[in-house]
């Protein structure tokens, strides 16, 4: 199998746990101190392992990687902090799958912007995906 299959499992896992432990904490607490407690540990966990590993964050900080690392951060903090938001608000029944449709919008700026190869398969596979959420959230 190969590695990434099995590191993408590790994050559905995460990430399934994750979501509805965030809508139980933000029932009695401000998304923006859920967010901000959760995403420390990340911030920390991530430190960690860069030290652990002795890599040397400062000098991939530097021309296009130091944009798209920023770029990435920006819209990073402005989708979490949304969803947070949204799960304090909202039926996580509805608000995960919405938020879930990341995964089309990624994937069709991935076939665009970074040359992944698109395929009737996975064309089907993205218009499923976005079937699957209308009918769940108006369901």
């Amino acid at each position: 199998m190969q590695r990434y299959l099995l590191w993408a499992a590790l994050a559905l896992v995460g990430y399934s746990l994750f979501t509805p432990l965030a809508k139980l904490a933000t029932e009695n607490a401000p998304s923006t101190v859920v967010a901000l407690v959760a995403n420390s540990m990340l911030a920390l966990s991530a430190l960690a392992v860069v030290v652990a590993t002795g890599e040397q964050p400062t000098r991939y900080l530097t021309g296009d990687t130091l944009y798209y690392v920023l770029g990435a951060g920006v819209f990073l903090t402005i989708g979490i902090l949304a969803y947070y938001q949204a799960l304090s608000l909202g039926p996580a029944s509805t608000v995960i799958p919405i938020f879930g449709m990341f995964i089309v919008g990624s994937s069709v700026l991935s076939f665009l912007f970074l040359g992944d190869e698109f395929t009737a398969r996975k064309g089907a596979g993205i218009l499923l995906a976005g079937v699957a959420v209308y009918l769940t959230v108006t369901g």
